[in-house]
């Protein structure tokens, strides 16, 4: 009888939560200092209380039993092997609260048994963005830190929530990355099963790995509920159902905060973990492995197509698709203001303002704004600290409107930004935009000399300095520039000059005026 192979992969996530009372308790605009804007944004005493909830419930006892089952068979001719993806805000609240439990991680990682999953740093939805530069950041910033704090090095993708479709199959591929995650949902296999390997359509290297969604979620949904005919549910039955499912191997991805948070110790979940390795082992055709295991051993069965613009799946709510974080008006109002700070962040090239707006991504914010009701409205409901979706739009948009005025007063951003032409017509357009003084300078030094005459001799550049950033004195020195009649290196020396005299006396006077905001 042909091995099938037996999966586990645990999803580990905690947000950094916004602070929820911003806008009722009348805080919005208080005076900070920019290192004190993370704790002024972002509820720390909150994390802390629910990451030490979880660690004591789940992290620590669930770590210690697979520590436990992969030593017990280390020297046997099956070993237990499990899969993690944690994110890396979860990492840093690791750091930051429990520097104990990363070492358990640690210990995991150095038996051999255990593989780690890149995904996005922020556990982010930037995967959705129509510039994907910000998602392949976090995606390196998410790998550089699984390599330093755990020693290892990924091989294999799981986006934000298992958020996925061609385009994003084809930007990891060319990351580098030999497999990628999705939710086998019938809506894109048809009557294909998720247990065997597939191509993404438009990729030729990688490979899709699907998720069983039926037996991962008779763990995480169904383990303690008694009205469930199967309950209770034991490692033995379980193994059972293994053992009758066809396929090469079996994909069983819950969130790990399932065993002992989701469903407390009490219900016994510890100890289903704890025997399920030996229970597996008891059938000679089943056997524990890793994701980069499986796409080693076995091929492609054929091509998945998952279009970008109308057929993005997940693993969230009845439909499997992004409703779940873009699905209303709010939760596109959010999504739609955060996205657009992008060009300024960029521009003010400034870590901490970077890391702020980056933790504003996180997709637990847009997820705490889900409206609909019945089972899917009762899981969201289960997550948020928030008391109704209307409520956590409020605390979101009220904390990045109030970062959004920071960030504009400290770039001194423009009303409109100056993009630079080589000539009349769209087709003309150069692709560099700028919003702010800091970004106008650095196009000043680099963009085709062409555009800078364009400009020039129409009195652009003047023009933009008087309406868009309203700037009297950089306009004349400017006009003064344009009425020269200068052409080629000459003309982006004086433009250089000017523009550099004038940011120098600005940044001198941002930095007094937003030393505290």
């Amino acid at each position: 009888m042909a091995l099938t192979d037996v999966v586990f992969v645990f999803e580990v996530h905690q947000p950094h939560r916004l602070r929820k009372n911003l806008f009722w308790e009348n805080k919005v605009f208080k005076r900070a200092k920019k290192e004190e804007l993370f704790n002024y944004y972002f509820d720390n005493e909150l994390d802390r209380e629910i990451f030490h909830r979880a660690a004591k419930k789940c992290y620590f006892p669930s770590n210690n039993v697979l520590l436990d089952a992969i030593d017990e068979h280390k020297k046997e001719r099956c070993k237990a092997k499990f899969s993690f993806s944690l994110s890396g805000v979860f990492l840093e609240q690791c750091e930051m609260f429990s520097p104990d439990l990363l070492e358990t991680f640690r210990q995991l990682a150095a038996t051999g048994c255990v593989e780690f999953l890149n995904q996005t740093y922020y556990h982010s939805i930037a995967s959705l963005y129509p510039e994907k530069d910000e998602f392949v950041e976090q995606i390196t910033l998410h790998k550089e830190a699984v390599k330093a704090l755990l020693g290892y090095t990924p091989k294999v993708f799981e986006n934000t929530e298992l958020l996925y479709n061609n385009e994003i199959a084809k930007i990891v591929e060319n990351l580098g990355y030999k497999g990628i995650y999705t939710e086998g949902v019938e809506k894109i296999l048809g009557e294909n099963s998720p247990n065997y390997l597939y191509t993404p359509k438009g990729s030729r290297r990688i490979r899709l790995l699907l998720r069983n969604y039926k037996l991962t979620d008779d763990i995480g949904f169904r383990f303690s509920a008694r009205w469930w005919s199967e309950w209770p549910l034991t490692a033995s039955k379980y193994a059972h159902w293994l053992a009758d499912t066809q396929g090469d191997f079996i994909n069983v991805f819950p969130d790990y905060e399932t065993f002992g948070e989701h469903h407390w110790p009490e219900t016994g979940i510890h100890g289903f973990l704890r025997h399920l390795p030996e229970e597996i082992f008891k059938w000679p055709h089943l056997r524990m492995a890793t994701p980069s295991e499986v796409l080693q051993r076995y091929s492609s069965m054929g091509e998945v197509d998952v279009s970008e613009t109308k057929g993005t799946v997940s693993w969230a709510d009845l439909e499997r698709d992004s409703s779940g974080w873009l699905g209303n008006t709010m939760q596109w109002a959010y999504y739609t203001n955060l996205r657009r700070l992008a060009p300024l962040i960029s521009e003010v090239g400034d870590p901490e303002w970077q890391r702020l707006w980056r933790n504003f991504q996180t997709s637990d914010h847009l997820y705490y704004m889900f409206a609909k009701g019945g089972g899917p409205g009762e899981v969201h409901s289960y997550f948020s600290p928030y008391e109704s979706p209307v409520n956590a739009f409020v605390a979101a948009e009220t904390s990045l409107f109030d970062f959004e005025s920071r960030l504009r007063l400290a770039a001194g951003t423009a009303n409109e930004p100056f993009l630079f032409h080589t000539g009349a017509g769209k087709e003309n357009f150069t692709g560099t935009m700028t919003w702010t003084l800091k970004g106008f300078l650095g196009a000043m030094r680099t963009v085709d000399v062409k555009a800078l005459e364009f400009h020039s001799s129409r009195g652009d550049f003047a023009s933009w300095a008087a309406y868009s950033l309203q700037d009297e004195l950089l306009q004349k020195q400017l006009a003064d520039v344009e009425a020269s009649k200068l052409k080629g290196e000459s003309l982006r020396k004086r433009l250089v000059d000017a523009v550099e005299k004038r940011f120098s006396q600005t940044s001198v006077q941002v930095q007094a005026d937003t030393k505290m905001f």
